[in-house]
């Protein structure tokens, strides 16, 4: 039996609302004897200092937290040797490219992202009714400035770059950057999430270009992905647009307290960044020798293309099976690529032994055999 009232209600939404796709069953979380990586997280506990902030941060619930994160600005202006009006705080740095899209684009505009790249920036274009274009990227360590500015983004509101790249994790030189902001009148916005874990960044540009946002989180090198802090860094006219239709109380007090005491206390964290870019080359070798083919990386996870006989898919299920928790990508060019977390070393141990167990197991002829069709219920690895 049809219900009248919903169709009624249903038909009143947005155009753009009915045309997104319907969200999938709820999935559960998976269980903590999972090793999850597949979301780019940093596993690590937070410094005690920083937990003692936080913990801190607790007894104060029942006050609103401060509003336009004034005393978080003013920590970050202090860290990063800007002003307190070139900097923006969010609820991660995906709040902020949410309120660049409302701020900057209508419908029928384009906005231009390099490809592969965050794939959440598609749903943000439609929300906006805006066009997105892709420009090809792959696996390329250089930008392709005259086509973003001659090409079809020549007329895109603003461009997305992401540096270093997700889901590749290659880098370009801070260099190509700044030719391509020095040439262009439009808003360039570089996503630096994974900074740092890479050789340079780019803030120091947003003083010579009023025409660079840079984003920021501390999501990924600062272990903080469930709190959510984030910042965007710019010109402050810029800045002040977006922090006038940013939402009230828009972060809540713990993130104010954590985010404050991780920018006072960023040397807590060396340890924890050595260790994933030492783990990252470990790692890197150990799937060559497995036979995949992996992108040079300057982030905190691997790209890695999956021997012949398989596609990324069914190497996720494989792993998944195992309770070894990997992403896949269905876009076009990344269908025979996994996209591996870099964790702890237990972590990463037990990831590497999974897929040594499984590339075994396809050696002998009966796998063979159903490795050819592209079974997802080839044998469990032992």
């Amino acid at each position: 039996m049809s219900d009248a009232k919903l169709e009624t209600v249903l038909s009143s939404l947005s155009q753009v609302a009915r045309q997104l796709d319907v969200l999938l069953s709820d999935k559960p979380a998976p269980d903590a004897s999972c090793v999850k990586l597949n979301t780019n997280e940093n596993p690590f506990p937070l410094p005690t200092v920083i937990m003692q902030s936080a913990m801190a941060a607790l007894e104060r619930q029942y006050l609103y937290p401060e509003d336009d994160n004034v005393s978080l600005r003013q920590a970050a202006s202090e860290a990063y040797g800007v002003s307190k009006d070139q900097v923006i705080a969010g609820n991660g740095s995906s709040e902020l490219l949410g309120l660049i899209y409302r701020a900057f684009l209508a419908p029928g505009d384009s906005v231009a992202m390099m490809s592969p790249g965050f794939s959440f920036n598609r749903k943000l274009a439609m929300l906006q009714g805006a066009q997105f274009l892709e420009i090809g990227w792959g696996e390329a360590v250089s930008l392709p400035i005259a086509e973003l500015l001659f090409g079809p983004a020549k007329d895109a509101k603003f461009i997305l770059l992401a540096n270093p790249n997700n889901p590749t994790g290659t880098f370009v030189p801070v260099a190509d950057i700044e030719r391509l902001v020095d040439q262009s009148d439009r808003l360039i916005v570089l996503d630096e999430a994974y900074v740092d874990f890479a050789p340079d960044n780019g803030l120091r540009l947003i003083d010579r270009y009023s025409n660079l946002l840079v984003l920021r989180t501390f999501s990924k090198s600062y272990a903080a992905a469930g709190i959510r802090v984030g910042f965007g860094f710019g010109h402050p006219e810029i800045i002040d647009r977006l922090r006038n239709i940013q939402n009230v109380f828009n972060m809540n007090v713990i993130g104010h307290a954590v985010g404050i005491s991780i920018l006072a206390h960023r040397a807590a964290y060396a340890e924890n960044h050595r260790h994933i870019k030492h783990e990252r080359q470990r790692v890197t070798l150990a799937l060559l020798q497995l036979g995949f083919s992996v992108i040079p990386s300057h982030a905190n996870f691997l790209l890695a293309r999956v021997p012949a006989g398989q596609d990324g898919s069914w190497w996720q299920a494989a792993l998944e099976r195992q309770k070894l928790l990997v992403a896949f990508f269905p876009d076009k060019g990344l269908q025979n690529y996994i996209r591996i977390s870099i964790g702890t070393k237990e972590q990463m141990d037990a990831f590497l032994a999974t897929a040594r167990d499984i590339s075994g197991s396809l050696k002998t002829p009966r796998s063979r055999r159903w490795a050819a069709s592209g079974s997802a219920s080839a044998p469990r690895a032992r």
